[in-house]
């Protein structure tokens, strides 16, 4: 939901005569759009502004501001013509570039101020009002004492102030006697004027931050400075009186109107100089480090005659806070000792770093009344060249549209009723821009959030991790058809997987033998040697076109007569996949058990077994003549399909006592769809086009050591585990 959405929806919520006196977000970001954004001072920004401004122009004479349409430029020598702000952008020239900051800065010169002056006259309307909003409930309070509250304000001159800020005849109301109340209603009272401060607030950061992008200005934290400094921003008199609620709701503190040694008089003096404080345009004498408002929306759940406030009521607030800057270790103990010193309570933490520049933030609780915690960074920033940014996070609501929903780990998105998912993408020649930029956009068009990105190989960038949060609306299988065009389109693989604890936990791996673990087909190398090749029907098999046990007995029947001997003979010429030794080596040091299914024949299968260190091996029996010496053109016992090496590889799993989502298998024919559909990650490895498009894992790359990478190990960790 964007910012402007939330505003409109959030003060609806209040009553409306609030919503009367508000900070009008809309009309400001239009103002800027129309008079600010085409005179930019980065070009960049203005160039984009360039052609919507243009349209816009029409209009400026009419807008709700009623302000002058913005001026044309004088013809410019070197641009030709009469040029308008709203073209400027587009037809910049560097030989004319300081001609253009010159005409840029004098609509800015005229333009800027009259936005800050309408700025400044609503959050001028927005603090008076608060004020009248404040002594109604002091009075109120007063009321439900027993006796009226002398607060000093009742004047004409005071009413009448009231009355002109607000304009819609609430002073003359406020002056009246307050009803009686119950110290629930007031403290409801308090909360709701909170959530007005709040939203005014955040709305006023959000304005005028805008206009500095927009403008390529630089004046939001001295204007923000000035607002600090207004009674609406920090609220004292409210805080104290919230405060003083909450005790007397809990049975903690005295029935009386002073509250932490303020007395009403004090209050009323606080007040009444609320009004004699005019905010002015561009008076910007201000502390650069002033902190800033600290107000956030609450929430009251319904009261009872027992009631006790709850601990989201009580004096304290989450914050994020973050600090980015050179200095690593100094910003981790800077805010971490500032956390101390103000006894918060830290609820996470996430650090990063890129080179000597790191980023850490913490998401704190604070328990106390002591704002100054926000002075302390401010100075601790400026101390080590670091920026501080903090978002205050209601501590009671969730609000994932505004960007107040805090997961379970700073680390994920903000957003609820996600999937949680790991993309690892490969290629061994690396990973291109244009790769990279296609893919995220894939991301982008399905609204699919990155959370992490760890790169995992040396060198070269060839292989990189993806943590993503997946809205559970996506329709999987169509997202997993365009990860495969993606995939083919630029040669490099895209293996999704839901990142869960088995991820990193998998138990068994179950290889296929051909063109898997050793590059050739051993039926085929058999046929060769016996002279009866016949590799139609093996890459018909192979493709899915004809029925496997029907192939693998139409190639066996070839075999009739063949010495036994070929068996040697294919077995010393066999060639194992690169890193395919490297690989099981590695998965045997985690622990994994392994095993090798294939629809070839056991005595090779045997071999493989043996050479790799592997645990199991399966595979088809030929059967021999009665002297051992020929081949019979049979076999002996059920034929290893499909089917059946998915049996086999759920009785291994059950005989490890693991679950299937502990499972990995990885082959490359028809006939190994099925236990790749059966295994928690079933990988297609340099397969054929009919397995590729239904798999859910793909490794096109010459190398058997990307399975690791799919289990999110990086090289240093792969060969940790190979060498040791």
């Amino acid at each position: 939901m964007k910012y402007g959405n939330y505003l409109k929806e959030r003060k609806q919520q209040l009553p409306v005569e609030w919503q009367k006196v508000f900070v009008d977000y809309e009309a400001l970001k239009t103002f800027i759009k129309v008079h600010i954004a085409p005179a930019c001072l980065k070009p960049s920004i203005a160039h984009q502004q360039a052609h919507p401004a243009a349209a816009d122009n029409s209009t400026l004479g009419s807008n709700a501001y009623n302000t002058p349409q913005v001026p044309h430029l004088q013809p410019s020598p070197i641009i030709g013509g009469t040029t308008s702000v709203s073209t400027v952008a587009a037809h910049e020239d560097l030989s004319a570039f300081s001609a253009m900051i010159a005409s840029r800065l004098t609509i800015l010169q005229t333009k800027v101020p009259e936005f800050l002056a309408l700025l400044d006259q609503q959050v001028g309307d927005v603090s008076t009002f608060t004020t009248l909003q404040t002594r109604r409930i002091y009075e109120a309070y007063g009321a439900f004492q027993g006796g009226q509250v002398g607060l000093g304000l009742a004047s004409s001159t005071t009413d009448s102030r009231l009355a002109q800020a607000t304009g819609n005849g609430i002073a003359a109301s406020s002056t009246t006697t307050a009803e009686p109340a119950s110290l629930e209603t007031l403290l409801q009272s308090v909360i709701k004027l909170e959530k007005y401060i709040f939203l005014n607030y955040t709305g006023i950061v959000k304005i005028i931050k805008k206009m500095d992008r927009h403008a390529g200005l630089s004046i939001s934290e001295a204007y923000l400075g000035r607002v600090w400094k207004l009674p609406f921003a920090r609220a004292e008199q409210l805080s104290t009186l919230k405060k003083e609620l909450m005790e007397k709701l809990s049975g903690v503190g005295a029935m009386t109107i002073k509250t932490n040694n303020t007395s009403s008089a004090q209050v009323d003096s606080a007040l009444a100089r609320s009004f004699e404080s005019p905010f002015s345009p561009l008076a910007l004498n201000f502390k650069s480090d002033s902190p800033v408002m600290m107000w956030r929306p609450t929430a009251l759940a319904p009261t009872e005659k027992t009631w006790f406030p709850p601990a989201a009521l009580l004096p304290h607030q989450r914050v994020l806070i973050s600090m980015s800057g050179p200095h690593g270790t100094d910003i981790i103990g800077t805010l971490l000792e500032c956390a101390a010193k103000y006894q918060c309570e830290v609820e996470d933490f996430s650090f990063a770093r890129l080179y000597h520049n790191v980023t850490f933030a913490i998401l704190i609780t604070i328990k106390n009344d002591d704002m100054d915690i926000f002075k302390d960074l401010a100075t601790a920033a400026k101390r080590w060249d670091a920026t501080l940014t903090f978002d205050i996070l209601d501590s009671l609501k969730k609000d994932p549209h505004f960007g107040n929903y805090v997961p379970g780990s700073l680390e994920d998105a903000p957003y609820e009723g996600r999937l949680k998912y790991t993309a690892t993408v490969l290629c061994q020649h690396g990973l291109t821009s244009s790769f990279l930029s296609d893919w995220t956009h894939l991301l982008l068009v399905n609204k699919i959030s990155v959370e992490k990105m760890v790169r995992l190989n040396e060198g070269q960038l060839a292989c990189a991790d993806y943590k993503l949060s997946i809205p559970a609306s996506l329709n999987m299988d169509k997202f997993r058809e365009s990860l495969f065009q993606l995939s083919a389109d630029h040669g490099t693989d895209v293996a999704l997987q839901p990142y869960d604890v088995f991820r990193k936990h998998k138990r068994l791996v179950v290889f296929d033998m051909d063109s898997t673990l050793i590059q050739q087909e051993v039926i085929d190398e058999i046929a060769r040697h016996a002279g009866v090749m016949e590799q139609e029907i093996t890459e018909a098999a192979m493709n899915g076109e004809i029925d496997f046990k029907e192939s693998l007995k139409r190639r066996v029947a070839l075999l009739k007569g063949t010495p036994v001997t070929v068996l040697d003979t294919v077995r010393e010429q066999l060639t194992f996949t690169e890193d395919a030794l490297y690989l099981c080596k590695a998965l045997k040091k985690i622990g994994f058990k392994l095993a090798v299914i294939s629809g070839g024949f056991m005595p090779l299968a045997l071999h493989v077994k043996n050479i790799l260190g592997l645990d199991y091996a399966f595979a088809n029996q030929l059967k021999v003549s009665p002297d051992g010496l020929y081949l019979t053109g049979e076999t002996i016992g059920p034929i290893v399909s499909g089917e059946r090496k998915a049996e086999l590889l759920e009785v291994i799993a059950q005989a490890e006592s693991v679950t299937l989502d502990q499972v990995i298998a990885v082959g490359d024919g028809a006939n190994d769809l099925w236990m790749l559909a059966k295994a928690g990650l079933g990988i297609a490895f340099n397969a054929k086009p009919r397995v590729q498009q239904k798999a859910r894992a793909r490794i096109n790359q010459k190398s058997l050591k990307y399975v690791l990478y799919l289990l999110g190990y990086e090289d240093a960790e792969i060969r940790q585990l190979a060498n040791s």
